[in-house]
């Protein structure tokens, strides 16, 4: 049986060479099985839609893509850079705002769930020359350090002890079926503020602020 010659000068490593180079070239589309797999257009980014965000007692009427967080709608379209993106994960607590009152996460929250609802920043608590008490605490007792997490620990704060005037519990309320409000004692203070994390470590002065300021509003 006859075989064909071998082709003049090739090699086993030049065979395995030029198979490799035709392994990675990419099929061209056409039909059948050989057809390639089409590729996905990019989603179009949706619409804007109007809304109003009530924010430090001022109104503003915006347009966002349905997407936007109230924390990239506060810092990107309204110029409140005072709320902090830290993890923008909901795990840090820096991007802390009060919304009727309640603090919530604004990296986890659509700015559209907000619509009309009333917001407030740490920039909308005090000034410098009028601070909230809450504010002049954390100066007084040097419960903040390079000072990138302050504005959640404040609104985090302010928050909890409003909760607690209304007889909110925590996981460390020692009896949950007790009416009225609660006593902000340290380890009250601690878990309710478990939620804002301080990676310069001031925990202890933080605890101190807000107790001393809960100790004159008569819940603690």
């Amino acid at each position: 049986m006859s075989s064909d010659p071998p082709v003049a000068g090739a090699t086993r490593r030049g065979f395995l060479q030029s198979a490799g180079a035709l392994a990675g070239t990419p099929l061209v589309a056409g039909s059948g099985a050989e057809a390639a797999t089409p590729v996905p257009a990019e989603p179009r980014p949706a619409a804007p839609v109007a809304l109003t965000l009530h924010v430090n007692g001022k109104s503003h009427a915006l347009k966002l893509e349905p997407r936007t967080t109230l924390l990239d709608a506060l810092r990107d379209h309204l110029g409140l850079v005072g709320t902090k993106k830290g993890c923008d994960r909901g795990q840090c607590g820096a991007c802390t705002v009060l919304v009727d009152g309640r603090r919530i996460n604004a990296c986890l929250s659509l700015a559209l769930a907000h619509d009309g609802e009333q917001i407030v920043t740490i920039e909308g608590l005090g000034q410098p020359g009028a601070l909230h008490p809450l504010q002049a605490a954390f100066v007084a007792a040097d419960a903040f350090q390079c000072g990138y997490c302050t504005p959640g620990q404040i609104c985090s704060g302010v928050a909890l002890m409003a909760e607690a005037r209304r007889g909110d519990c925590s996981a460390a309320t020692p009896d949950v079926r007790r009416q009225g409000a609660v006593a902000l004692d340290e380890a009250e203070i601690r878990e309710r503020m478990s939620g804002n994390l301080c990676r310069c470590g001031a925990y202890a002065n933080i605890v101190q602020a807000v107790r001393g300021v809960a100790r004159r509003e008569g819940v603690a």
